[in-house]
């Protein structure tokens, strides 16, 4: 090399490499300080180990310190990043201040990893990963309201974790995870999910898609042009201006109840197309199921993508609370099931109960093309056995064999079967099961379900969640060089828990996880991957914050790991995996298990979604609204009823405040409508006679729909004897009861006690496996069989349990129009007023000569390990106790059930028993407890009393099951005066059931909810009787 090229390269790496002269000079003891220092910044907000500076240099006038990953774990603000800069320039020797600072860490300064939408200042040079979306997979035509500023036409995937696999080393079916803790991963990820997080997005416009079965209806109808299996289902065509013909392809076909190995039923039929028209006569294509039982049951459709597809295919849905209807964008999705909605059908084959699709649109000469629908979740039909390559080993996520470049399915087997093996389906339903089963059947190419070409549903399962999103997106904008569905995914998520245990109550908490290093660090239109850990970080921050702000002071902040797990590397959209807690230490699983928190960590979750989603759109952030509270119906005239409520603040969010309400309505033992817009928050409607009408409400705004409220009913009896007020006093929803040992054994002893107090789920729970075996902290995990502390049975963990359905007031209304009465209801708060105005006066109890109370499995809850949050759920709140006091001291009658009517005053262990509490109950509604857990068979019978119209045998729901929220803990409740008498006792023991009073009052108390008695006719039987003795002068 000569001398000139040598001094042109020189002055080259000069210019290139960043100088270093002054920089060594920098003493380690500084460098120290400044990790000491960080390390303090960071333990205000995380739990992670040590910061360190790992380097320094100078590169023109700014001084760079380069700090280890851990630092990378702190969620940047503007603010801390200020704070940080401060307090590193005044630990710095006086020779570097002339330096402008630069903090880096994961290859970034920290300022730039402020996620964008926490920025004053947006960064107009950074791409940001957003599609023009003229019309998204599937569109709400019956919805009421559209979002302007949430989620429409947003496209997101995401899927709960894993899920019940077949195991080919042991040739049999398994969870993927231990059984712990009443639950199991595999189940427990979807609570939050499939009843939460899913509904939210939903709500907000978004288009959902998951790679698991989110219907846990065990019924499964499909109805096809190729025929139908073992149903009288029938697909007919009625032609008119244009015809129905053979589509050029392959479409579905049910041919066999089982699917082995890479059978794909998309590939097995054909399907039905035609041309659309904007004028004219439609021609229908109508898919009618044989219902199987009355229920729930969630509607997919099929088609395929072909060209020339029409945008803006009609569907509509024939179903119990009416006609729904939807446009689908076929020039996407083709080709598998297609989720429109969920809705109530009743048993049999009825033309009242069908799917139908139009050739009607805006374009006429588009084409629209049919295949079959699916009805329903079904159990699982894929069989499956060892293949005759043999087993692979079953390689984590994170394995970096796993997760090299070159690694294929063609990995060599390590386990070969002695025997010959039968295939097996799985049993259980196929909401249960895991992602590679769902795809197969839902026409998905086995290239991304199985990796290991067979060897490995293990590996195959959590690998297919990351290559299904790519297979989703392929073709569209999101990611034009592979082949797919042509669905423009704008992110993905992985929801999980972790493992790990602690022996005292602390929490091991939240963790997130990413990927930068792939695909050269960019989506296809050139963003950089680095939004993973914008989308990460919203996320975790928000769950972090309102966890401790409502729940946890000391929730664990774990960190943000870019690292390279399957499912967080391989889609190439932005991507998130959560690991929200340890599903096997119990100081997390007491929030864990709890519906309040999973609400709220399913909000959180929506609302990180929703930050980062704006920020790539430069749209205005909006939360939807909170459920409406203080509701109450009352008769403005014969024919007439009024429901009102209150709007409900969020003081986690500003934004999401009610503009609008939605009023939906359900006539008798229909199912509720589409909805109606309403500007004010009342709403006046003509009553039927004879019938059962019910309401519930949500808030909307620009982001969307609020969770719906607590259901609400009337009823207008012929001939009416009178008026009941029903009064919904059960809103209690909550985790099991649980217990840690009085120190010093509380590191020895802990656990859930089921059989105390089962807990309340939120409308029903999916992913209750059993009830708690092992409470000895010490027992460690062994395998999965073998779990250690936390061991729990198996014996619920296919089935669904119902929880508070806030649906009440129509089961006993139901009794109540029986016995020639009519009803109206109110929410238990309505008692109290919520602020000034005529709209906020509270119901008055007095106005009406019957009261009903409900409280269900209402009594004072902590939530997790108690202390922080107030109790909630309290039977009788001081406001109510007043207004009762006040209708019996004017002559009234009342009637009151509930579980905890004594337990909850006398006995509850959460909180010290108040003396007026009691004195209320004995000097006002004349009864006192006497033992709590007072019976396990379910059985009441009337005993001899001075009432003769309280007669009757009858049993309530004594044990978990679909239909009705368990009765495991009825209370035992004794006459407080000698004008009040047993009525009821409890038939396996004789303790006291339920004590009526005649005075200047008359009051009927029950241990045990009138609701939870299991039929119709001993129902209306018991609420004669009941409103008999309230009629009875005697």
């Amino acid at each position: 090399m000569s001398v000139r090229l040598h001094f042109l390269f020189s002055m080259l790496a000069a210019a290139l490499i960043p100088q270093l002269g002054g920089a060594q000079e920098l003493p380690a003891e500084t460098r120290r300080e400044i990790g000491k220092f960080l390390d303090a910044i960071a333990r205000k907000e995380i739990s992670i180990g040590r910061i360190t500076i790992d380097s320094v240099a100078i590169e023109s006038n700014t001084l760079q310190l380069f700090a280890n990953m851990n630092c990378s774990y702190i969620p940047f603000r503007e603010a801390n990043v200020a704070e940080i800069y401060q307090g590193i320039s005044a630990l710095l020797p006086s020779g570097f201040t002339k330096y402008k600072l630069q903090l880096r860490t994961n290859k970034h300064s920290i300022e730039e990893l402020i996620p964008q939408a926490l920025r004053s200042k947006k960064d107009k040079k950074s791409l940001t990963f957003s599609q023009n979306v003229e019309k998204p997979l599937v569109s709400k035509v019956s919805r009421p309201y559209t979002p302007a500023n949430g989620l429409q036409n947003r496209h997101i995937a995401l899927w709960q974790s894993h899920g019940f696999y077949y195991e080919p080393k042991l040739n049999r079916w398994e969870w993927q995870r231990a059984r712990c803790l009443q639950t199991v991963e595999d189940l427990y990820t979807q609570s939050f999910v499939l009843p939460y997080l899913i509904p939210m997005l939903e709500n907000a416009g978004a288009n959902v898609l998951i790679p698991r079965e989110r219907d846990c209806q065990t019924a499964e109808i499909i109805i096809d042009n190729d025929g139908c299996l073992n149903t009288r289902s029938a697909y007919v065509e009625n032609t008119a201006d244009k015809a129905w013909m053979q589509g050029n392809g392959k479409g579905f076909a049910h041919l066999r109840s089982q699917y082995t190995d890479f059978e794909n039923p998309f590939k097995e039929g054909t399907f039905r197309t035609i041309e659309t028209i904007k004028k004219g006569k439609e021609s229908i294509a109508e898919w009618i199921p044989e219902i199987p039982q009355n229920g729930q049951y969630a509607v997919y459709v099929s088609y395929q993508t072909v060209p020339n597809s029409s945008d803006d295919a009609l569907y509509t849905v024939y179903h119990k609370g009416g006609i729904s209807q939807f446009k689908v964008n076929q020039k996407m999705g083709g080709g598998t099931w297609i989720y429109l909605g969920t809705f109530g059908f009743d048993a049999g084959k009825n033309n009242t109960c069908k799917v139908t699709l139009s050739n009607r649109s805006d374009k006429a000469g588009q084409i629209v093309t049919a295949d079959a629908v699916k009805i329903g979740g079904g159990m699982g039909n894929i069989a499956r056995r060892i293949s005759e390559e043999g087993a692979t080993d079953n390689l984590k996520s994170s394995d970096k064999t796993v997760n090299s470049s070159n690694a294929t399915g063609n990995t060599t087997a390590t386990h070969q079967s002695a025997y010959v093996t039968e295939y097996q389906k799985s049993g259980y339903p196929r909401f249960c099961e895991a992602a590679r089963y769902w795809l197969q059947w839902a026409g998905i190419p086995d290239s991304v379900y199985s990796e290991s070409n067979g060897k490995n549903d293990y590996t195959d399962d959590y690998k297919c969640r990351g290559i299904w999103v790519n297979y989703l997106s392929g073709g569209s904008a999101v990611n034009p060089t592979e082949k797919g569905l042509n669905i423009p995914v704008n992110m993905a998520f992985a929801f999980h828990s972790d493992a790990g245990t602690t022996l005292n109550d602390s929490i091991i908490g939240t963790l997130g996880i990413y990927y930068t290093n792939a695909y050269n660090e960019k989506f296809a239109n050139g963003a950089s991957r680095y939004l993973s850990h914008d989308l990460t970080d919203l996320i975790q921050s928000n769950i972090v914050r309102d966890v401790r702000t409502l729940y946890e002071p000391q929730w664990t902040r774990r960190g943000k790991w870019n690292q390279s797990y399957y499912e967080a590397r391989v889609p190439r959209v932005p991507t998130m995996l959560l690991e929200l807690l340890s599903h096997q230490n119990f100081a997390d699983m007491r929030y864990g298990l709890d519906p309040r928190f999973r609400f709220t960590v399913s909000r959180a979750i929506y609302k990180g979604m929703l930050q980062f989603l704006c920020s790539q759109y430069n749209m205005d952030y909006v939360v939807q609204p909170l459920p409406v509270d203080h509701m109450a119906l009352h008769m403005t005239s014969e024919n007439e009823v009024e429901l009102t409520w209150q709007p409900v603040a969020d003081a986690l969010e500003p934004t999401a405040v009610a503009e609008k309400y939605i009023v939906y309505t359900r006539i008798g033992d229909g199912d509720f409508d589409n909805g109606v817009l309403v500007d004010g928050n009342s709403y006046r409607t003509t009553l039927p006679a004879g019938m059962v009408c019910s309401y519930k409400v949500t808030a909307v705004n620009k982001g969307g729909e609020s969770f719906p409220s607590e259901i609400l009913s009337t009823g207008r009896a012929f001939n009416s004897k009178g008026t009941v007020l029903v009064i919904n006093g059960f809103d209690r929803i909550s985790a099991p009861a649980d217990f840690t040992a009085p120190a010093p054994a509380d590191t020895l002893l802990a656990g859930f006690l089921d059989e105390q107090d089962h807990g309340v789920p939120y409308i029903h729970d999916i992913s209750y496996i059993g009830k708690m075996k092992e409470y000895r902290r010490s027992i460690p995990w062994m395998d999965d069989d073998a779990s250690g502390f936390g061991d729990s049975y198996g014996n619920y963990e296919t089935q669904v349990i119902a929880g508070n359905t806030f649906d009440y007031p129509a089961i006993h209304g139901a009794a109540i129009l029986k016995a020639g009465y009519s009803f109206v209801s109110v929410s238990n708060e309505s008692l109290s007023p919520v602020g000034k105005g005529e709209k906020n006066i509270p119901v008055d109890m007095r106005e009406y000569r019957y009261v009903d109370l409900i409280l269900g499995k209402q009594c004072q809850t902590k939530m997790g390990r108690g202390g922080v949050k107030p109790l909630e759920f309290k039977t009788f709140s001081k406001p109510m106790q007043e207004a009762i006091a006040a209708y019996c001291k004017q002559g009234g009658n009342i009637f009151v059930s509930g579980a905890f009517v004594g337990t909850d005053l006398w006995d509850n262990r959460l909180a010290t028993a108040d003396e007026a509490d009691k004195k209320f109950a004995m000097e006002v509604l004349k009864y006192k407890w006497r033992v709590g857990q007072a019976a396990t068979m379910g059985k009441v019978k009337s005993v001899a009393s001075p009432f003769p119209a309280l007669s009757g045998n009858y049993t309530y729901h004594n044990e978990l099951n679909a239909d009705s929220y368990v009765v495991e803990s009825p209370d035992a409740i004794e006459p407080a005066t000698k004008d009040a008498h047993t009525v009821m006792r409890y038939s396996e023991n004789n303790l006291s059931a339920g004590v009526a009073y005649q005075g200047d009052y008359k009051t009927l108390v029950l241990g045990f909810p009138f609701e939870s008695i299991r039929t119709d006719s001993e129902r209306e039987a018991f609420m004669n009787a009941v409103l008999t003795f309230f009629n009875d002068n005697k």
